[in-house]
């Protein structure tokens, strides 16, 4: 399981006082970035394949609230990838200092080609260093259709 520690700072509250919706896709976003680098794909190694991450979706559930100056954990485990790693799913969960379970979120992403703007399959050396991502107890081999299974398609204004 990789772990990333923040502080809740001023910023990342809302109007309640407590860690905003906003925030919390801040930090998976940091941590995801943090994940990636420590695994082998930073910016200047996926610069040097022309590939970028993109998210689909995120859904994010939470069970207890969190304040200012308080420390979170956030961790990521793989939870799908598909067999040419061109879609992956990760699992976050945020944690207080007391190790109490705040949040958890399911996060779908895939890569894009940066000079065509299209989807594209990871290359051969990365997906090798793939293979070591921490994951999930349910883990699974993800296909075309399991990007589609909350039934939501693109409609365009008339």
């Amino acid at each position: 399981m990789y772990k990333k520690d923040f502080e809740i700072r001023w910023s990342d509250i809302d109007a309640n006082g407590h860690l905003a919706n906003s925030a919390y896709t801040n930090f998976m976003s940091h941590t995801r970035m943090g994940f990636f680098i420590a695994y082998g794909f930073s910016m200047q190694e996926l610069s040097k394949f022309g590939i970028g991450p993109v998210v689909f979706y995120e859904h994010t559930y939470y069970y207890k609230e969190s304040f200012i100056g308080q420390p979170i954990t956030v961790s990521l485990e793989l939870s799908g990838i598909s067999d040419d790693g061109m879609f992956f799913k990760f699992e976050h969960n945020f944690y207080n200092h007391k190790g109490e379970h705040l949040a958890s979120s399911d996060m779908l992403g895939a890569w894009i080609d940066l000079k065509t703007r299209k989807l594209t399959v990871l290359p051969a050396e990365l997906l090798i260093l793939s293979d070591k991502f921490p994951k999930t107890e349910s883990f699974k081999i993800l296909t075309k259709e399991d990007t589609r299974v909350a039934g939501k398609v693109p409609k365009n204004l008339s």
